[in-house]
């Protein structure tokens, strides 16, 4: 290997923070979005046609398993602040491995609910886990690392469905059975990959070592269910979180039923959204380095929201061209909408998480895209059906739950140099 190659190689490997554990847990997350691909693309079709569920079978056992989810987030993270993190994590992915491969061994209605559910507790679990490993080996470059995961995994999820196109193009029982154990197959990878990776330096309790000095017991862990303001916090997350099921969700049923724009617009939309998150993902990351710059990020968010379902409004006042025009504006601003949110998301909920209980913190935290995944789709049909005023009247709410928001971390971090200094910390 020549000088330049090495040096180039190095380089590269100084750009991604976490060092060589973290540099494997992002080669864990591209595989997990390709399996995910694969599976969550085919899933709905997969029950149609192997299992012979009736449409509203599928819908509710759809609901069921996103209701049972937003219970994994919270006990992923209370898991990880009594248990080793890296050992939680392998059993989160073998524990899906399970329930997916569960699937393949019935087809009694009951039994497919209870095996989908089962399976969404740990998957919802191991986004928060993986998070909450990312803030402790990465430090205080976590802003970063967390966008070069979105980045490594967006063209992960791309490539599963292609993977998941190719397959049902051939549309066989057999083809639908091997995206279903292709999906298992990469759980069990990562779980051995994960075998690998070191155990990260557990957060040292600011509270606890204080009470230690003063020679008297340490704290009670801090218990984010009797933090109102970090409730609230998570509350407003979870509407900005809405984005999701408006790009997935509203975009596609908006196009088809209040606009004159081709209905093959709606995918092309989502490659450019997939496209835009690789591409600037990681550069925008770079305005969240502290959590002050993450919390100025909230003001640009409300205006990047108010574009968006402007034109969302506009799109529907007839003729074809305008209505491309303005869909492409709405796609293209709700992204980036979703870059920011996801930068001062993630950098604020670690810096208003206590170090004592950082992974039930983060637990609860993900109860916001666990409950809009189960409530936005609802939300957003019914947003279809009110036609194009009710875009306007969503935005006026997330602007307000912008200054709503920004005000609440305003109080929490009074002073946003202690903030920086608390989570820079070489336990993050």
């Amino acid at each position: 290997m020549s000088r330049s190659t090495r040096s180039t190689r190095t380089a590269l490997k100084d750009r991604i923070p976490g060092g060589r554990d973290g540099r494997r847990m992002l080669v864990i997350g591209f595989i997990d979005k390709c399996g995910t691909g694969l599976w969550s693309t085919a899933m709905a079709l997969y029950f149609t046609f192997v299992t012979g569920l009736d449409l509203g079978q599928v819908g509710l056992l759809i609901a069921v398993s996103g209701a049972a989810g937003i219970a994994g987030a919270p006990l992923g993270g209370r898991l990880a602040d009594r248990f080793p993190l890296v050992r939680v994590i392998i059993g989160t992915q073998l524990l899906r491995a399970a329930a997916l491969l569960a699937l393949l061994t019935t087809d009694d209605y009951l039994l497919l609910v209870l095996f989908s559910a089962a399976g969404a507790l740990p998957d919802r679990a191991t986004n928060v886990l993986t998070k909450l490993y990312a803030a402790r080996v990465a430090g205080p470059d976590r802003v970063r690392y967390q966008a070069v995961n979105r980045t490594t995994s967006n063209i992960g999820w791309t490539l599963g469905g292609l993977g998941a196109a190719a397959a049902l193009a051939v549309g066989s029982t057999t083809a639908f059975h091997l995206l279903l154990v292709g999906d298992a197959l990469s759980y069990l990878v990562m779980a051995a990959l994960t075998l690998r990776c070191a155990e990260p330096p557990a957060p040292t309790t600011s509270r606890v070592a204080a009470a230690s000095t003063d020679a008297t017991p340490a704290a009670k862990p801090s218990n984010p269910w009797r933090d109102r303001g970090f409730l609230r916090f998570t509350a407003a997350d979870s509407v900005f979180f809405l984005h999701d099921s408006i790009l997935q969700v509203a975009l596609p049923l908006w196009i088809v039923h209040a606009t004159e724009a081709p209905v093959g617009l709606a995918p092309l939309l989502m490659v450019v959204n997939s496209a835009l998150v690789v591409i600037f993902q990681v550069p925008l990351s770079r305005f969240g380095s502290s959590t002050e710059a993450a919390r100025r990020l909230l003001a640009p968010l409300a205006v990047l929201f108010t574009v968006g379902t402007l034109a969302l409004t506009v799109s529907a006042l007839g003729g074809r061209t305008l209505a491309v025009a303005a869909l492409i504006t709405a796609a293209v601003v709700l992204t980036f909408a979703e870059m920011i949110h996801t930068i001062a998301s993630w950098e604020i909920s670690v810096a208003l998480a206590p170090d004592d209980a950082q992974g039930a913190y983060l637990g609860v935290h993900g109860l916001a895209q666990s409950t809009q995944r189960f409530v936005g789709p609802l939300l957003m049909t019914g947003l279809v059906s009110a036609g194009p005023l009710a875009w306007p009247f969503l935005g006026a709410v997330l602007v307000g739950t912008s200054a709503v928001q920004n005000r609440l971390v305003r109080r929490r971090l009074p002073e946003p140099s202690l903030s920086v200094a608390k989570v820079t910390v070489s336990e993050h």
